[in-house]
C-alpha cells in the first residue's frame, strides 16, 4: 500500500487552489471569512476532480480481484453436500498475506466448512495448493501504484461531499446575501439574506418535496433517516444536473468555436470592438446610476445632522461612499445643531429609507467597479490585438510593443524576434490545432451522453477507451484520461456560467480584480455542479450499476457515499439517464446561434457578424479605442514633461510658495541667465508648464465653497464635531464590518 500519490494530489490541489485564489482575489482587502470559505469551496471541488480518477483505478483493481476470486469449493460428506463460495476479501492485502502463508507452510491447514444441514458439525476439507484463497487473483491482477486502503477514500469523500454541500446551500449564499444587505443590524441582515435566498431554497425544497411525496405515496417504502438523506442528495443532484446540462449544451460548442475565432485576428478584434461599444453604454449607465445614488445620499446627509438619532446609520452609509463624496460633505454644515422634535422626523428620514439607500450604494459601487474593470481589460486586449496587426506589416520581423515590458530574465529567451514569430505566425496555428482537438472532445461527450445507457454493445466512447486501458492494467492512463475528461467538462460548464448575459453581474478578472461577491458565487457554483458532473462521468464510463445493471459490478467509493436513488426510480432510471440527451438539441441551437439571433430580434444586440447593427457597434468600438489611446498618450506626454521639468529645475522651482526671498534664496534656486535677459524672462523660465491633462477645479465652484466656508464661521473650525466627521470618513474594512 502506497499513499504517496494520494498525498501528492492533495498537496498539489491545495497549492493550485491557493494560487487561483491569490491570482483572482485580493487577500489583503477581502474579509478573512470570504477568503476561508472560498478557499475551502475551491479546494474541495478541485479535490473531487483530481481524486475521483484515483478512485476509478482502485475500483477496476477491486473488480479484477472479484472476477478472479477462487471458484466454488464442493465438499463431500455423509450429510448432503453444500456449495461454499469463497467471497473475495475486502482488503486485497489479505490475498497476498494468505498466499505467502500457504506457500511457506508444507502442510496445508484444513479449512473448516459449515454444513448446510441442521445440527451438522463442521468437517475438515484440505484445499490444494493451487486453491489457496487469493493466490490466483493476486498473481493476475496488478496493484496500482496509487493503491490505498479501502477505508481511506470513503472517509475522505464523506468530509469533502458534505462540507461542500453545506457550503453551497447554507453558508455561501447567506454570506453573499448578508454582505449585500442594507440593514444595520445582524438580525436584519440575516432576515434580508433569507428572503433573498428564498428563490434558491424554494427550487431545492420544491424538488425535495416532490421526492418526499413520491416516497410517502408508495406503500412498500418506509421513510427513515437513510431514505431522507438519499432524498436530500437526490434533490441536490437533480438541481445540479438540470443546470449542468444547460451549461454543457452551450459550452461544448462555444469553447471550441471561441478557440477557433481566436486564431482569426480580424474576427477577434472586431468582436472586441463590439464588446467595448456595448460595455460603454453599460458603463455610462452604471456611473450615472451611482451619481444619482450619491446625490440622494448628499441630500439625506444634509437633513440628518450630527445630533440626529439616525446619524450613526448615516455614517455607515457614508463610509461606503467614495472618498470624493465624503470630502465634499465635510465642508458643508453637517455639524450644525438642530432641535429634532417628534414632528421633525418625517417618513423620508426613517431607518427603512437608509436601509434602501445603503443597499443602493452597495450595488451601485459593485456595478461601477465591475464595468470599470471589464473596460480596462477589454481596452488592454484591443491594444494588444492592434499591436499584432501593426507588427505583422513590419518588415524587420521584430515585435514592437507599448504594453508592459517582458521580464529581463524571460527576455533572454523570448527575444523580440521570437515574440514576432510566435504572435504573428505560430500562435494562430496553435489555436486552430487546439480548436480541432476540443471539437473532437465535444463530439465524444455529446455522443457518449446520448448513448451511455446502452450496455451491449458499448457505444460510449469514454467507456470503450477506459475498458481497453483496464484490460491492459494501465492505471496511469485511466487516471490521466479521467482527469482530462472531467476537467474539460468542468471548464465547459463554468465557461458558460460567466458568459451567459443573465449572470453577467458576476465576473472573474485576474490580477486581484475579482470582488468578494464574485468569488463567493464561483465557490457556490463549483460546489453545486461538481458532484452531479462527476456522477455523470461515472455513468459515461459505465461505473454506475444503474447504467450497466450488473449485479457483480464493483462501484467507486464516491458512488457508495453518494448512494443510489433506488428510492426514487423515476429519477434514478429516468431523469438521470435520459435527460442528458437534451444536450444534443442545445448544442444545435448554440451552433446556429439561435439564442443570439432571438435576443437581437428583441433589441439585445449580439455579435452575429452579418448584421448592419453589428457593424455600427464595431465602428463605434474602434473610435472608443482610438479615443482611449489618445487619452493615455496625452497623459504619458504630460508625465514626461513634468518629469523632465523636475529633473532640469528641481522640485523647488515648481511652486512659488517654496521659493525663499531673494536675499535668503539658496544657490539651488538661482537660475543662470545671460546679461541681456530681463527679470521678466527669468520669471517666465521658472514657471511650471501647464498640464492640459489634469482636471482643473471649477473657479465658480471654488468661489462658492469659499463663501459657504466663510458663512459657517467658528462652527466649521470647532473640534467638538471631530468624532462625527471621522466616523463618516473612515471606510469599512470588509463587507461584514458595517454592523
Amino acid at each position: 500500500m502506497s499513499a504517496g500519490p494520494l498525498v501528492v494530489e492533495i498537496i498539489c490541489t491545495c497549492i493550485v487552489a491557493a494560487f487561483l485564489l491569490h491570482r483572482y482575489g485580493d487577500l489583503r482587502k477581502q474579509h478573512v471569512l470570504v477568503t476561508l470559505a472560498t478557499f475551502i469551496a475551491w479546494y474541495f471541488s478541485l479535490m473531487i476532480i483530481f481524486i475521483l480518477p484515483l478512485d476509478v483505478s482502485l475500483t477496476f483493481y477491486r473488480q479484477c480481484l472479484h472476477d478472479n476470486a477462487p471458484p466454488t469449493t464442493t465438499v463431500a460428506a455423509t450429510t448432503p453436500a453444500v456449495n461454499v463460495t469463497q467471497s473475495p476479501l475486502q482488503n486485497p492485502d489479505q490475498y497476498s498475506r494468505v498466499g505467502r502463508e500457504a506457500n511457506n507452510t508444507a502442510d496445508s491447514v484444513p479449512n473448516l466448512l459449515p454444513l448446510a444441514g441442521p445440527g451438522s458439525s463442521p468437517i475438515a476439507s484440505p484445499l490444494a495448493d493451487d486453491q489457496v484463497a487469493g493466490e490466483p487473483a493476486h498473481s493476475i491482477c496488478q496493484q496500482p501504484v496509487s493503491y490505498v486502503s479501502d477505508n481511506v477514500l470513503p472517509a475522505l469523500w464523506r468530509v469533502i461531499y458534505w462540507t461542500s454541500q453545506i457550503l453551497t446551500w447554507l453558508i455561501l449564499p447567506m454570506m453573499q446575501s448578508y454582505s449585500n444587505a442594507g440593514d444595520f443590524t445582524v438580525l436584519g441582515k440575516i432576515k434580508s439574506a433569507l428572503i433573498e435566498n428564498a428563490i434558491f431554497y424554494g427550487t431545492y425544497l420544491l424538488i425535495f418535496g416532490i421526492c418526499l411525496i413520491y416516497v410517502a405515496a408508495r406503500p412498500d417504502l418506509d421513510i427513515d433517516g437513510e431514505k431522507l438523506k438519499i432524498i436530500g442528495v437526490t434533490a441536490s443532484n437533480t438541481w445540479g444536473l438540470f443546470v449542468l446540462v444547460l451549461m454543457l449544451g452551450y459550452g461544448l460548442v462555444e469553447v471550441p468555436r471561441s478557440m477557433w475565432n481566436n486564431a482569426k485576428r480580424g474576427h477577434k478584434l472586431s468582436g472586441t470592438y463590439f464588446k467595448i461599444a456595448k460595455l460603454s453604454t453599460e458603463k455610462t449607465e452604471a456611473e450615472e446610476a451611482l451619481e444619482d445614488v450619491l446625490e440622494e445620499i448628499r441630500r439625506c446627509a444634509e437633513k440628518i445632522r450630527y445630533n440626529h438619532p439616525l446619524r450613526p446609520h448615516m455614517d455607515t452609509v457614508l463610509a461606503k461612499c467614495p472618498e470624493s463624496t465624503r470630502r465634499s460633505l465635510r465642508t458643508t454644515n453637517l455639524d450644525d445643531y438642530e432641535d429634532y422634535g417628534p414632528s421633525t422626523t418625517a417618513a423620508e428620514l426613517s431607518i427603512s429609507t437608509l436601509v434602501k439607500l445603503h443597499k443602493k450604494v452597495i450595488w451601485g459601487l459593485q456595478l461601477q467597479r465591475r464595468t470599470q474593470i471589464q473596460w480596462n481589460n477589454l481596452m488592454s486586449q484591443a491594444f494588444a490585438l492592434e499591436e499584432v496587426e501593426e507588427n505583422m506589416r513590419d518588415p524587420s520581423q521584430r515585435f514592437k510593443s507599448s504594453q508592459d515590458p517582458v521580464h529581463p530574465i524571460l527576455r533572454t529567451f523570448y527575444t523580440p524576434t521570437v515574440e514576432w514569430y510566435w504572435k504573428c505566425r505560430v500562435q494562430a496555428w496553435v489555436f486552430m490545432g487546439m480548436s480541432l482537438i476540443l471539437m473532437v472532445l465535444s463530439f465524444m461527450v455529446v455522443w457518449s451522453e446520448c448513448l451511455f445507457f446502452i450496455q451491449s454493445p458499448v457505444l460510449s466512447l469514454f467507456a470503450v477507451f477506459i475498458n481497453l486501458a483496464r484490460d491492459n492494467y494501465d492505471y496511469a492512463y485511466i487516471e490521466l484520461a479521467s482527469i482530462l475528461t472531467i476537467a474539460y467538462l468542468c471548464f465547459c460548464a463554468y465557461y458558460s456560467v460567466f458568459k451567459i448575459r443573465i449572470l453577467n453581474y458576476y465576473y472573474i478578472a485576474p490580477h486581484h480584480q475579482t470582488n468578494e461577491h464574485s468569488l463567493i458565487f464561483t465557490g457556490m457554483m463549483l460546489c453545486r455542479l461538481t458532484p452531479p458532473l462527476c456522477l455523470n462521468f461515472l455513468g459515461l464510463i459505465h461505473l454506475d450499476s444503474h447504467v450497466t445493471h450488473g449485479y457483480d459490478t464493483q462501484e467507486t467509493s464516491y458512488t457508495q457515499i453518494m448512494g443510489h436513488m433506488d428510492v426514487i426510480s423515476i429519477i434514478s432510471d429516468g431523469f438521470n439517464i435520459y435527460f442528458p440527451i437534451l444536450i444534443v438539441l442545445l448544442c444545435i441551437c448554440t451552433y446556429f446561434s439561435l439564442g443570439s439571433r432571438i435576443l437581437s430580434m428583441f433589441g439585445f444586440q449580439q455579435f452575429i457578424g452579418d448584421d448592419d447593427m453589428t457593424s455600427e457597434f464595431v465602428d463605434e468600438g474602434r473610435e472608443l479605442v482610438k479615443r482611449e489611446r489618445r487619452k493615455i498618450e496625452r497623459k504619458a506626454e504630460g508625465d514626461t514633461r513634468r518629469k523632465m521639468w523636475t529633473e532640469r529645475f528641481g522640485n523647488g522651482a515648481t511652486s512659488s510658495r517654496d521659493i525663499p526671498a531673494s536675499g535668503d534664496r539658496p544657490e539651488k534656486f538661482m537660475v543662470a541667465r545671460s546679461p541681456d535677459e530681463s527679470d521678466r524672462t527669468e520669471l517666465l523660465r521658472q514657471v511650471e508648464p501647464i498640464d492640459y491633462t489634469e482636471e482643473h477645479a471649477d473657479p465658480l465652484a471654488d468661489y462658492t465653497r469659499s463663501l459657504r466656508a466663510g458663512s459657517q464661521g467658528y462652527q466649521a473650525q470647532g473640534s467638538r464635531f471631530t468624532s462625527s466627521r471621522s466616523a463618516s470618513s473612515k471606510p469599512a474594512r470588509g463587507i461584514f464590518d458595517d454592523v
